[in-house]
């Protein structure tokens, strides 16, 4: 996925320093201006020919460099590891799965459920069957197996910088029954402590504040030439901001949740005492 994304912010880059419009480059493929807007957002697979014909049309004559962004195009249509979970796994979350994945940084506001990524197997389990009164059992031991997949991004040897402000709410909000909860609040406090995670908690007692829009997350990328991305989950599908105001935007108020939640030490407090309360 970071590959797709790369190579299409690469040909955006070739097309406007050339002064080629979407439409024009659509013409020189057989496509429609919207087309090579979801290339260069790198939302579809790249074709051989079409990359071969753009980097004509926008002058790149260098075999090397020619070569390298076409090997790039290669590399981007191979099948990442979620696409075997298909049969549970909507397309327009393989995107995140494959962004999630090539991810340098990570933060993220939740406030209906602990973050996927921190959830504990029988907490999953229970987020899914709630979420998923008609599947089966198989689907719904699939989409927990699946969610286990994800989290192994955490612990991996080049596992993302991760920081998540979780609302009271999530923590309150009952999942599984009271031994799960207490099993997710003590895993919360457990992987809080890994180097690479940082976890605040957003009480109740504050009121309002900076995510007044509700749940998002930040991506950041270790290329240079790849934006950062803001994800905004909906019921049946999802956002992917990556200009630059608008992700500014949220930034800010990322920004603000850090300063207004309490620390990762006072957290961890939260969470230790509300063990002994569930």
């Amino acid at each position: 996925m970071v590959r797709r994304i790369l190579l299409g912010s690469q040909l955006r880059r070739l097309r406007e320093s050339r002064g080629v419009t979407r439409e024009a480059a659509g013409y020189s493929i057989r496509a429609s201006e919207s087309k090579i807007s979801r290339m260069e957002l790198g939302r579809v697979s790249f074709k051989a020919r079409d990359v071969e014909d753009l980097l004509t049309l926008y002058g790149v004559v260098d075999g090397a460099e020619r070569e390298a962004l076409l090997g790039l195009a290669r590399e981007a249509n191979v099948a990442g590891w979620w696409h075997s979970y298909g049969d549970v796994l909507p397309g327009w979350f393989q995107t995140y799965v494959g962004l999630e994945g090539a991810a340098s940084s990570i933060r993220s506001y939740e406030v209906q459920f602990v973050h996927g990524l921190l959830q504990t197997e029988e907490y999953v389990h229970a987020v899914v069957t709630r979420g998923q009164p008609e599947a089966t059992r198989s689907e719904v031991e699939r989409r927990v197996a699946l969610r286990l997949e994800r989290q192994k991004l955490l612990v991996s040897e080049r596992g993302p910088e991760f920081h998540v402000v979780l609302d009271e709410a999530a923590l309150h909000r009952p999942y599984g029954g009271s031994a799960v909860m207490r099993g997710q609040l003590r895993h919360l406090a457990e992987i809080s402590e890994r180097p690479n995670v940082t976890l605040q908690v957003m009480p109740f007692a504050f009121g309002g504040h900076a995510a007044e829009s509700g749940a998002f997350t930040l991506l950041r990328f270790p290329e240079s030439d790849l934006p950062d991305v803001v994800y905004l989950e909906q019921l049946t599908s999802a956002l992917y901001l990556d200009k630059r105001d608008e992700v500014a935007q949220y930034e800010r108020a990322m920004e603000r949740l850090h300063k207004d939640a309490l620390s990762p030490a006072e957290s961890r407090e939260v969470l230790a005492a509300m063990v002994h309360r569930v």
